[in-house]
């Protein structure tokens, strides 16, 4: 699945903690302490997305999860430097580095605000969901995929999507059109007996009317036999 486009802006406020209690709660002063907001960029909040947090020298990373009201917060060691990532669906993109100081003789410890905001495309690709050769039997190396689209549903909770599906132009229209709704239903049959609400997923079949590449050539055909997520609301 290709990953999705994220563009976002990153503020961060430094403070030292006011009081020892303050400290004591962000783990006795070892960390400091990073809180912040996600948003789209009409300030709408994004539940379920994944943030994280990647050490530059170790490429340790810490994950965080946007709650129901976008917020997210971490604990991060002093001394360190960070990339900060949003998490699409098979990778993670690099954004922005940030620097948390030592610290000082006379700070309790220090906090961070981070408000970040993304962009989303409205379509993403399945590129490793396949059928059987005229058929709407998903394959067994289809559910690496699939399960990874489960586990997106399962933590934007708030998100609706289409299951698109598409041909190439080999065979009869018509025939391509019932063949694109039954995979388009195959992957939202899956999505629903693994727990999605059927509120949330509902299934088009395109047939060969929307390709994205020429019909050909064998590589064209390929990439038009495809099955697509479209972001309806969230």
């Amino acid at each position: 699945m290709k990953t999705y486009f994220t563009v976002f802006a990153i503020f961060w406020v430094l403070f030292p903690f006011a009081n020892n209690m303050l400290a004591q709660e962000n783990n006795q002063s070892e960390k400091a302490l990073i809180e912040g907001i996600i948003t789209d960029f009409n300030k709408k909040i994004k539940v379920g997305e994944v943030i994280v947090f990647e050490n530059t020298k170790t490429k340790e990373s810490v994950e965080v999860i946007s709650d129901d009201m976008g917020k997210f917060s971490a604990g991060l060691p002093y001394s360190q430097n960070y990339l900060i990532k949003v998490k699409g669906f098979n990778e993670e993109q690099d954004y922005t580095e940030f620097s948390i100081p030592a610290l000082g003789p006379d700070q309790t410890g220090l906090f961070f605000n981070i408000d970040i905001m993304i962009e989303l495309p409205v379509t993403f690709t399945l590129d490793n969901v396949y059928f059987d050769t005229g058929k709407a039997s998903l394959k067994q190396e289809s559910y690496t995929e699939l399960n990874k689209l489960l586990e997106f549903m399962k933590t934007h909770k708030l998100t609706v999507i289409e299951i698109a599906g598409h041909t190439d132009n080999v065979g009869e229209d018509a025939d391509n059109l019932i063949l694109s709704q039954q995979r388009a239903d195959a992957v939202r049959n899956f999505l629903v007996t693994h727990g999605i609400e059927a509120k949330r997923v509902s299934a088009k079949g395109y047939g060969e009317r929307q390709p994205v590449a020429t019909n050909d050539t064998a590589e064209g055909r390929q990439t038009n036999r495809r099955t697509e997520v479209r972001i309806i609301s969230d």
